[in-house]
């Protein structure tokens, strides 16, 4: 298998971990290993889209670990890089979303409203519906936390 393949394969991976509700430590653990090593080989052969999902991934499995600084660290990350890059639609909304999950674990509740209303009208121009529209459910999953 090759490191793109690899890293596909590793970041499918952690999101059935992410979606299994009865996670055990050790899935956990094993969740954020694969979660890293998808991003450490998107890194090698990537571009900046696959850099932007796979920091928000990272910082989206921190957050469900509520380790909120490792989680806003790699969101910024994200963020960084779609505006660094001009990257816009989903990839953009998901950066702000990373950020402010990982403020709202910390509780930052203003910086995580802040960056969760700038993460909605950046999905406002999301011209496909579907998307759009998972774009705004997963932000408002924030005020679930």
């Amino acid at each position: 298998m090759d490191a793109k393949q690899e890293a596909k394969r590793l970041f499918n991976e952690t999101w059935n971990y992410l979606d299994n509700p009865e996670r055990s430590e050790e899935d956990n653990i094993q969740m954020l290993h694969m979660a890293h090593a998808s991003a450490y080989l998107w890194q090698s052969v990537g571009e900046p889209e696959n850099f932007a999902r796979s920091e928000w991934q990272v910082s989206r499995v921190y957050s469900v670990l509520l380790m909120g600084e490792a989680a806003l660290l790699h969101g910024r990350r994200s963020l960084e890089i779609c505006l660094d890059g001009g990257i816009e639609g989903i990839d953009l909304v998901f950066g702000y979303e990373a950020v402010a999950r990982a403020y709202r674990i910390l509780g930052e509740s203003q910086a995580a409203e802040e960056y969760q209303a700038q993460g909605a009208a950046c999905a406002e121009g999301i011209s496909d519906e579907d998307d759009r529209q998972y774009a705004l459910g997963e932000l408002d999953t924030i005020d679930e936390i």
